[in-house]
């Protein structure tokens, strides 16, 4: 225990918009290859950029919801560097002066709560894809084809402080996040689709020490699991190297979840190797007073606020509303289970997170894309308590019903 783990995540959230950051090309997934692009989005020369509003009501919205300030200006830069499937040598983004900054969550593990601050929220555009011919990756690839679809697709990348000290700590604040976004409706978690992805900044250090140990950036962590597995591990290879009198080399490095192991990828690029400078194809972003009002009016309940209320109005135990609002399908049908108002709330909580939860989890669905109904599970539970059925074969009916 003489090592402190010092980590900081990099989210990077797809907006759920219809279109693009900076065109009006769709920015939904799965299209045939090339087929959502313009001049814009395809970096043309001489092709014009114009934000997309409701990216930057989007960064407010979520802004608010992690306690940060909401920058009256903000401006876009250019991050300076070449790939193939960045078209115009460059991706609009934001540095000196992002929209949101100074922000910070709670999070609770294992009973200790704690606070993670977050440096900040800024709008990005999102880079094109490589299609690699004859391999899964790059390596051994016998060609590379560019798709730009995703190009230009709205990101918000939340930066949080080095505050993080256990990979445990991590998913917890990264499953929240998820939460927050999904509630605010602003962005769908769908990690296997890449709609929210990770990067985690790792070092460590001896206890007492103040200073920061050198980091490693593992990239593109695609699941919550793999954001534990791949600190756990690289945080071990950090430890042992350095105890066999090794020096950690600030790189970023990639995490194979079949091996449960992490190499390296490049060395770290610094901010300046991206040579920013603000972008002169689009203005300084204004936010007045009123606009950030108009947002802060329009939020909705974010989990935190339902499970309070379940607990003070329904009088949920803790532990089971908590577990109703972690998820927002869940939490959406409770409340329209609660509407019918055939059956007692917390006899439909109970059947929520007790056998219909283990049956969503042995299908791996969410509720909202089951045929279960809030007027069926009411009905379930108006029966059992006139007689007609029994709980055993209540349970007995969930599993048809708790499919696609």
């Amino acid at each position: 225990m003489k090592w402190e783990v010092v980590v900081g995540l990099e989210i990077h959230a797809q907006m759920t918009t219809a279109s693009k950051l900076f065109c009006h090309c769709s920015a939904q997934f799965g299209g045939p290859p090339n087929s959502q692009i313009c001049p814009i989005c395809a970096g043309f020369p001489g092709a014009l950029p114009v934000l997309n509003k409701t990216v930057a009501d989007y960064a407010i919205r979520l802004g608010l919801s992690t306690n940060c300030k909401i920058n009256p200006q903000n401006e876009f830069a250019r991050k300076n560097y070449f790939y193939p499937d960045l078209p115009k040598g460059y991706q609009i983004s934001q540095f000196d002066h992002p929209i949101c900054s100074k922000g910070f969550l709670d999070v609770e593990v294992e009973g200790q709560k704690s606070r993670i601050g977050i440096t900040r929220i800024h709008m990005e555009e999102d880079a094109g894809k490589l299609v690699h011919q004859g391999s899964d990756n790059i390596k051994g690839a016998t060609s590379s084809l560019v798709d730009l679809n995703r190009s230009s697709v709205p990101l918000l990348e939340i930066v949080s402080e080095p505050d993080i000290r256990s990979a445990k700590e991590a998913k917890a604040y990264m499953e929240k996040m998820h939460q927050i976004l999904r509630y605010l409706d602003i962005c769908d978690g769908n990690m296997e689709e890449g709609s929210l992805r990770c990067d985690a900044n790792i070092s460590v250090r001896h206890f007492g020490q103040s200073n920061l140990g050198t980091k490693t950036e593992v990239k593109n962590l695609n699941s919550f699991k793999a954001v534990e597995r791949a600190i756990n591990i690289e945080v071990e290879r950090q430890v042992e190297l350095l105890e066999e009198g090794g020096a950690i080399i600030q790189e970023t490095r990639h995490y194979n979840e079949s091996t449960n192991s992490t190499r390296s990828l490049r060395s770290k690029e610094e901010a300046h190797d991206y040579r920013y400078f603000p972008d002169p194809d689009l203005v300084p972003l204004i936010i007045d007073e009123a606009w950030v009002k108009t947002i802060r009016q329009s939020l909705p309940e974010l989990a935190e606020q339902r499970r309070t209320r379940y607990q003070l109005e329904i009088g949920l135990p803790e532990d089971i509303a908590s577990r109703i609002v972690s998820d927002r399908d869940r939490a959406d049908f409770f409340e329209r289970c609660v509407a019918v108002g055939t059956a007692e709330p917390r006899e439909i909580a109970n059947w929520l997170v007790g056998s219909i939860l283990a049956q969503l989890n042995v299908a791996g669905l969410s509720i909202q894309k089951t045929k279960l109904t809030p007027a069926f599970l009411c009905q379930l539970i108006e029966m059992i308590h006139a007689g007609q059925l029994s709980g055993a074969s209540a349970k007995a009916i969930l599993p048809e019903r708790c499919r696609a």
